[in-house]
């Protein structure tokens, strides 16, 4: 976990139904963020729950539902879709997490702060 413009990880060491924290600077500001394999591809987002702003993760790094398929606010236990980001059941319905861009680099997953 580091704090930069940029966070890297080996494709190796998040594999398909895993997760991973990062933090980066953007902006001059400190953003909080996870990413996920889901099927074979790197999905990033703000770790913000739409509904009132509070991490997803009530333990670090718990993101996924017991049925490893989708991602869950520990909060209130809304529920979103890991390649979207869109809230599919719960107080948030109809809104969805800040995505952040991936790119594959190599044998390297490449997260950025994107545009805003």
């Amino acid at each position: 976990m580091t704090a930069s413009g940029e966070w890297r990880c080996d494709v190796e060491a998040l594999p398909p139904g895993r997760t991973a924290v990062f933090r980066l600077t953007c902006g001059g500001r400190t953003v909080h963020g996870f990413a996920v394999n889901y099927e074979g591809r790197a999905y990033a987002y703000v770790n913000s729950c739409p509904h009132v702003g509070t991490s997803l993760d009530l333990f670090p790094n718990e993101f996924l539902d017991e049925s490893g398929r989708l991602l869950v606010c520990a909060t209130h236990g809304a529920l979103f879709a890991p390649d979207t980001g869109s809230c599919l059941a719960g107080p948030c319905a109809g809104d969805q997490l800040a995505s952040l861009p991936v790119r594959v680099e190599g044998d390297q997953f490449v997260i950025g702060c994107g545009a805003g």
